[in-house]
């Protein structure tokens, strides 16, 4: 077993966390086909996967995908989103709604005013959701202190944090077991479905975790100047 977690931001992938991904790629494989997945047709996305060690000390792994599964399916098996819907009596949906509405009333008007002034709406609640969205992604590290995104970004050099921040795979992973008292010992991602457009993302290949979305984010919940050699980079695990 390794003696650290590996870095989620190169490419070394340690041998057990391999052999986990090959496991969760023919549970993939499977459960895919409930979803309709064509893999010859369908986006795909970047899957996760962390090796733990329980408190008996055996060993399990966690799996879970980046943002949502095709068509809005899910999988009780996935670890979930660090964000609950429920939150604030499920304000995300209405939010949604809200702008769904706000952007018919406009393709509907044909006043140039009321245009103007009705996508300056739309724009300062779209706004106003995402922030709510980011307060409350409530994110460990390994010292149980708890940070929300927009705590942990406005000390990054990141700035602002980007859209969907959170919801890639190696911070819900962590997320989990920092939360049930599960030792991290392995992470690996890797990209499931069509090649991307670009050609940069391959079926079933490696791929470290990014940097735009997740590095302040997973600096901050590992708190390891040694894990990144990059001590200037990180945040207090305070």
């Amino acid at each position: 077993m390794p003696e650290q977690l590996n870095n989620p931001f190169a490419l070394d992938t340690p041998e057990i966390v391999r052999v986990a991904v090959k496991e969760f790629q023919d549970f993939l494989s499977i459960e895919s086909q409930r979803w309709a997945f064509d893999l010859q047709v369908e986006k795909g996305k970047m899957y996760g996967v962390l090796v733990v060690q329980q408190a008996d000390g055996s060993y399990v792994y966690l799996g879970t995908n980046s943002g949502k599964l095709p068509r809005n399916a899910t999988c009780d098996q996935f670890i979930p989103s660090v964000f609950d819907d429920s939150t604030d009596d499920y304000f995300i949906n209405r939010g949604m709604a809200e702008l769904s509405e706000i952007g018919s009333r406009i393709k509907a008007t044909t006043n140039q005013c009321e245009r103007e002034e009705l996508t300056e709406i739309r724009k300062q609640r779209s706004f106003a959701i995402q922030q709510q969205l980011f307060e409350s992604y409530l994110f460990l590290n390994l010292h149980g202190s708890v940070k929300n995104v927009l705590q942990i970004f406005k000390h990054s050099s990141h700035g602002n944090p980007p859209a969907a921040a959170g919801e890639c795979a190696a911070p819900k992973l962590l997320q989990y077991a920092l939360k049930h008292q599960l030792k991290p010992i392995a992470i690996a991602e890797f990209w499931w479905g069509k090649p991307s457009k670009n050609k940069e993302r391959a079926h079933k290949n490696f791929y470290p975790a990014c940097k735009d979305k997740c590095r302040p984010i997973l600096e901050y919940m590992l708190c390891n100047a040694e894990l990144f050699n990059k001590a200037s980079a990180l945040h207090a695990c305070v």
